[in-house]
């Protein structure tokens, strides 16, 4: 199943940075959230979009967002990943792959990278934007875009 603007998020949960367990219901329907799916930790694009949410996370913070950033990476990865760039943001682990299945987001590069996709929603969780391009740069002005319109 692939989700589409105007669907609810579903309900996930997993590992943050920290090895908490975070679980999207504490966050889902209390603020508008931008959900990125990204190929690898320490990768070039995969960096390079990191650290452009990095530099625009309190434009985001400023509309009442909050950011979150899903690979397949472990814990200790995105620990990693974090300190080195210092990313403010949440980063969720999903090694089984579980939550990229439930958003429905597709492999790119033939099938060869996990996909690279944007999510934004308003504030009861219904999905307002949905940007899947392997063009790392372009999902944050998109996504700001989005929550501008909705503001």
């Amino acid at each position: 199943m692939k989700l589409r603007v105007g669907d609810k998020i579903p309900n996930f949960t997993a590992k943050d940075t920290n090895g908490n367990d975070f679980d999207s219901q504490d966050v889902i329907g209390t603020k508008t959230l931008v959900v990125y799916f990204y190929p690898k930790d320490n990768t070039p694009g995969c960096t390079a979009q990191a650290c452009s949410f990095r530099d625009q996370y309190e434009d985001f913070k400023d509309l009442g967002a909050e950011v979150i950033g899903i690979s397949s990476d472990s814990v200790a990865s995105h620990q990693k990943f974090t300190q080195q760039f210092q990313l403010p943001f949440i980063l969720l682990s999903d090694q089984d792959k579980k939550i990229r299945k439930l958003f429905g987001v597709a492999s790119g590069l033939f099938g060869i990278l996990p996909g690279r996709v944007t999510y934004v929603t308003d504030k009861t969780g219904t999905i307002i934007m949905i940007f899947d391009s392997m063009m790392a740069a372009r999902h944050i002005p998109k996504a700001l875009e989005s929550i501008r319109k909705i503001q």
